[in-house]
């Protein structure tokens, strides 16, 4: 094979004359905001409170408008609040935003992402845990920020098929699998 035959290895261009071409400059590790604001952290805890009385696990989920206006189904959740822990502040949430007091009885996860709002950039971790009902009456009329629109239970089995967000469909599965380990 003669040097015009060879291919250039995928994913580097080449020169008609085969050099290769000048390399950009190293890009830093972190590009900074575009935004002009600050990049905030913040901390939020929630998570599956489930109740078993009809025979199914069922859990109460709550639905929010998002901005175009759609209902989207999602797990209840809030900012900590004080000293609060994030057990603490999930048992809060819950009761709030569902209507239904718990009780931690497993961790389910931690999901954190990115967002903007009001010229800030927001970094945020959401700490989950899976909750036994122990009363209380499904409703939105306690959430004092009025974000829950509706509240309603719905089987375990189904949390996949109706939560809006991917990440909060693999904390469903974790729920799963702890309550058929029993725990």
């Amino acid at each position: 094979m003669s040097p015009g035959d060879r291919r250039p290895t995928p994913g580097r261009r080449r020169h008609g004359d085969g050099r290769a071409p000048e390399r950009p400059p190293e890009r830093p590790a972190r590009t900074p905001w575009r935004g002009g604001g600050r990049t905030v952290e913040e901390v939020s805890a929630g998570g599956i409170v489930v109740e078993t009385s009809t025979g199914e696990a069922r859990a109460a989920l709550i639905a929010r408008l998002n901005r175009a206006g759609r209902l989207e189904w999602c797990l209840p959740k809030g900012h900590l609040e004080g000293s609060e822990t994030p057990q603490e502040a999930a048992v809060r949430e819950v009761a709030e935003e569902t209507g239904i007091t718990g009780v931690v009885v497993g961790e389910l996860g931690t999901i954190d992402y990115w967002f903007s709002a009001e010229g800030r950039r927001i970094h945020k971790t959401v700490h989950h845990y899976l909750l036994e009902a122990t009363g209380g009456a499904i409703s939105v009329e306690g959430d004092p920020d009025a974000e829950a629109v509706e509240a309603a239970w719905v089987p375990v089995a189904q949390l996949g098929q109706r939560l809006a967000f991917s990440n909060e469909r693999r904390i469903a599965r974790a729920a799963s699998e702890l309550l058929a380990s029993g725990g």
